[in-house]
């Protein structure tokens, strides 16, 4: 009798749970996620999931995860000044010297995170609400705020501020990537009626503008943020000095 040969890999693998899950709740929501829906998504049993994920809760950790590693955390490998080599620059521990936009490396890295961070949340938007309750026992998510407050701590800053620097970086961030302010305006010109909204008379046109209006505006709270802990942090060295 003839067997059939056995897929040479397997039809389940925990990438392709937490994947197929990602895409649902992009196309419709966190509220449209349920293991016999995600089951049906993947062309399997729902009992098929329990050997990959004990609970769907877990699921949505995965899913998690895999938005979380794609945000790059390279550039707190030098927030201290402190090349691969181990060796350290002249300006590092948080001077105002070459680092990114002439800031100090601390705040460089801030940046660059910060736009990454940001990045690959605003792919996710429907995702957002469960991504800003925090890493929980999330591998990349603890990486991520081991990473950040890692490269604070040895940028200078003491571990109570590198704290908040996570949180509020977190704050923002998510909160950016939660929706479009420019896409809050309908594209109708006589929705604005001038003698009703006399500074509106170019909000129709926002829509049109989205990403280069919320992308501008992230950029200006981004630095506009750092640019305010530039002032803590030689406020605060000044104290040390």
């Amino acid at each position: 009798m003839c067997r059939m040969a056995r897929p040479r890999k397997p039809l389940l693998t925990r990438d392709r749970i937490a994947e197929a899950a990602l895409d649902l709740i992009d196309a419709e929501g966190l509220t449209a996620l349920s293991t016999r829906r995600l089951a049906a998504e993947l062309g399997v049993s729902g009992p098929s999931l329990y050997n990959h994920f004990a609970t769907k809760d877990a699921i949505l950790d995965a899913a998690a995860d895999t938005v979380i590693a794609q945000v790059d955390l390279s550039m707190f490998g030098t927030a201290d000044g402190t090349g691969a080599d181990g060796t350290r620059d002249d300006n590092g521990a948080g001077g105002r010297g070459d680092g990114a936009d002439g800031r100090g490396d601390w705040a460089g890295a801030l940046l660059a995170w910060g736009r990454s961070y940001r990045a690959a949340l605003a792919d996710h938007p429907h995702f957002v609400p469960f991504l800003a309750t925090g890493p929980g026992l999330r591998p990349a998510g603890l990486r991520m705020a081991d990473a950040v407050f890692g490269g604070m701590v040895g940028a200078g800053w003491p571990p109570a501020h590198a704290t908040r620097i996570g949180a509020l970086m977190r704050y923002f961030v998510t909160g950016s990537a939660l929706g479009s302010f420019a896409g809050g305006f309908v594209g109708d010109a006589a929705a604005y009626d001038p003698a009703d909204y006399p500074h509106l008379g170019q909000a129709h046109l926002l829509a049109g503008r989205r990403e280069q209006v919320d992308q501008g505006a992230f950029d200006t709270g981004l630095r506009a943020l750092i640019d305010g802990l530039a002032l803590q942090y030689q406020r605060l060295r000044g104290t040390e000095g």
